[in-house]
C-alpha cells in the first residue's frame, strides 16, 4: 500500500508517515515547507509543493500510479491568528484543499483521510462529546475544517470519492523513536510552553481561568502524537470496512482521544511530577479563539478501527521534553542543508 500525505513534513504528518513505514505502508509526502522541515520526509518520497499546484499533484501521481490513498494534514493550525487573519485560513484549508480534492479525483483516487479538529464541538454539561455532539464552530480555525467535512460528505455522495474525517483532540509527546517531533522551537500550545517555561526557568501562562470546569481552567483531551498517528494507519488499513458500515454513503466521522478530560491546571501539574520541578504559574484572560474544551468517548474508533489510545499523559510529558533536548540540533542540520543547497 502506498499513501500520499499532505502536510507530511509536519509534527503530525510526519509522524504518521513514520507509523505508516514501520507497518509496511510506504508513504509519500508532500509539503510546501512553510512549517514543515524537509529532514522529516527526506527518508521518503518527498515532493516540495503547494497543494494547490495541480502540476505538482500530476507528477506524483504520474511517479507513483499505486497511490491509492491520501492523508491531508496540510493546513494552518493556530487559532487566535485564523481570528486575525480569517481569509487566509479559508483560503488555505477550504479554497486549495477543493483543488487537491477535483485534481486527486480526476486521478482516480477515491480514499482520503482528513486530519480534522474536534476543537468545532459545543461541550456539553458533562464536557464529553461523541460523533453525534453538537458542532459549533468558535473560530475560523475549527470552521474551516467543518467546511472542508461538509465539502467531503456531499462529494462523497456523488460516489467520486470515500472520505473519512479524524477529529483529534490535543496532540503531545512525539515519535517514541525520536525520529521527529514537534518542529517549532516557540508552540502555542500548552504543553509546548510548559517545556518553554521548564527550561527557561520562566513563567507558563494559563489562559483563562473562568472557565465552568473543576478548576477553572480549560478542559482537553491529550492524546500522544503517536497513539494519533497509529490511528490514521488503522483507517488506512480498515477504510473500506469503515465505508461500508458508514451511515452516510461514502463518508463517516471518527474522534480519536483518550476518553479522558485534563484541564489546563492539571497538565502543569502531571508535568512538574514527570520533571521533578513544579512549574512557575500564572495565569492570564483566554486567547482569542480560546474554547473551554472537552474531552471524546472511544467507542467508535474502538469498534472501527480497533483502535484506543496507549500512551499516557506522563508519556508524552516525557516524549516532548526528550525531543525538545534534540530539536536545536535538527533545526542546525535543517538550516545546514538549506544553505548547501543555496536555499538560505
Amino acid at each position: 500500500m502506498k499513501v500520499l500525505i499532505t502536510g507530511g513534513a509536519g509534527y503530525i504528518g510526519s509522524t504518521i508517515a513514520a507509523c505508516c513505514e514501520d507497518n509496511g505502508i510506504t508513504p509519500v509526502i508532500l509539503d510546501d515547507y512553510s512549517k514543515g522541515l524537509k529532514e522529516f520526509s527526506r527518508p521518503y518520497a518527498n515532493y516540495e509543493g503547494d497543494i494547490a499546484d495541480t502540476c505538482v499533484v500530476q507528477n506524483i501521481l504520474s511517479e507513483h500510479p499505486d497511490i491509492d490513498s491520501v492523508i491531508h494534514c496540510a493546513a494552518k493550525i493556530v487559532v487566535p491568528e485564523s481570528v486575525s487573519a480569517p481569509l487566509d485560513y479559508y483560503e488555505n484549508n477550504v479554497a486549495k484543499s477543493l483543488t487537491l480534492l477535483r485534481e486527486l479525483s480526476g486521478l482516480g483516487v477515491r480514499r482520503f483521510i482528513l486530519s480534522s479538529t474536534a476543537s468545532m464541538y459545543e461541550a456539553g454539561d458533562d464536557y464529553m462529546v461523541d460523533e453525534s455532539g453538537v458542532v459549533a464552530p468558535q473560530s475560523p480555525y475549527s470552521a474551516s475544517k467543518w467546511m472542508l467535512e461538509r465539502v467531503l460528505r456531499d462529494f462523497a455522495a456523488t460516489g467520486a470519492m470515500n472520505a473519512i474525517a479524524l477529529r483529534y483532540f490535543n496532540p503531545i509527546g512525539a515519535d517514541p523513536s525520536m525520529r521527529s517531533g514537534l518542529q517549532d522551537p516557540h508552540p502555542t500550545h500548552a504543553l509546548g510552553k510548559m517545556i518553554e517555561a521548564y527550561r527557561s526557568g520562566g513563567v507558563f501562562t494559563v489562559t483563562g481561568v473562568d472557565w465552568p470546569t473543576r478548576d477553572g481552567s480549560a478542559l482537553r483531551d491529550y492524546v500522544h502524537v503517536w497513539d494519533l498517528a497509529r490511528a490514521h494507519v488503522a483507517a488506512l488499513q480498515n477504510f473500506d470496512e469503515v465505508i461500508s458500515r458508514s451511515e452516510i454513503d461514502g463518508f463517516d466521522i471518527i474522534n480519536l482521544g483518550t476518553g479522558t478530560g485534563t484541564t489546563v491546571f492539571e497538565l502543569a501539574d502531571a508535568f512538574g511530577q514527570a520533571t521533578g520541578k513544579p512549574l512557575n504559574v500564572q495565569t492570564a484572560p483566554p486567547r482569542l479563539g480560546d474554547v473551554v474544551g472537552c474531552a471524546t468517548l472511544t467507542d467508535k474508533a474502538e469498534q472501527l478501527l480497533s483502535w484506543q489510545a496507549e500512551l499516557s499523559i506522563a508519556d508524552g510529558v516525557r516524549d516532548s521534553l526528550e525531543w525538545a533536548e534534540k530539536l536545536p540540533s535538527v533545526l542546525i542540520r535543517e538550516r545546514s542543508t538549506a544553505m548547501d543547497a543555496g536555499e538560505a
